[in-house]
């Protein structure tokens, strides 16, 4: 259902289910799945699928240029998934070269004021709270959740269901199932609660915390602790994880509480 204040560009692919509501601008080269709605004065550009069921509120502008200076205007995307929420006023950009695309997944929530700049890839089940921003190709795993005004570093890398304190400045990797918080950013915990919730196993995670123990409270620095890891707990894909998490990591991964939060 098009209001007749809306403006369709007619190469624009809308299912025939989609509500658009008054004033809203959807530009050529869009795809939007059935069941979605575009709440009023929303501007969603060229390059832009969205999947089935979503829900776009007012005044959020999806598909801008990136903000790059090395952008030159090669045809790039960005592709959200099914059932996600973007509130009001967030800005999700186009890809670069860098991968062509940013994507957004399935059942996610973008609250108000959220940016998302050029390239990131935010996976399932993903909150980002109000007025989180996120610089260029990020990685957000699975089950994220950001606390609001947090800031997030280009190129950063945080893992599957983490959480992550509001107001925080992310400037390094955060590997998977654990909270981080304090200033600066360190592990302060198994995100157990979350984990449970999500149908992890009291043993899953307490095979998680004897990972972390040995990463974060030991002593030991990166290698060596990685290397005791796998020498000495049990093989899990939780642990897998962990290790091949902490291994990529370009930018390295944040403090432990236990070797202190010096400048």
């Amino acid at each position: 259902m098009k209001q007749p204040l809306a403006y369709v560009h007619p190469e624009a692919k809308i299912a025939p289910n989609v509500v658009i509501e008054p004033f809203v601008t959807i530009d050529k080269n869009v795809v939007i799945g059935e069941g979605s709605r575009i709440g009023s004065n929303a501007t969603i550009l060229e390059g832009t699928t969205i999947g089935k069921n979503c829900n776009i509120f007012p005044g959020a502008v999806i598909g801008a240029v990136p903000q790059d200076l090395k952008f030159v205007g090669e045809e790039t995307t960005v592709e959200i998934g099914d059932n996600t929420t973007i509130r009001e006023f967030a800005t999700i950009n186009r890809g670069t070269k860098a991968r062509n695309k940013t994507v957004i997944g399935n059942n996610c929530l973008l609250m108000a004021y959220v940016h998302v700049a050029h390239d990131c890839i935010i996976g399932n089940n993903v909150i980002l709270v109000n007025s989180v921003q996120v610089a260029g190709e990020v990685v957000i795993e699975d089950w994220a959740i950001i606390g609001g005004l947090s800031a997030i570093h280009q190129f950063v890398h945080i893992g599957a269901h983490v959480m992550v304190a509001g107001g925080s400045l992310v400037s390094k990797d955060i590997p998977p199932f654990i909270k981080a918080g304090r200033e600066r950013l360190s592990y302060v915990g198994v995100n157990s609660i979350g984990l449970r919730r999500r149908s992890f196993t009291n043993e899953q995670i307490r095979d998680i915390q004897d990972c972390y123990r040995v990463l974060f409270q030991s002593s030991l620095n990166n290698s060596d602790a990685l290397i005791r890891i796998e020498a000495e707990l049990p093989a899990s894909n939780e642990r897998d994880d962990i290790l091949l998490f902490v291994r990529n990591s370009q930018r390295g991964i944040i403090r432990g509480y236990a070797s202190g939060n010096e400048a």
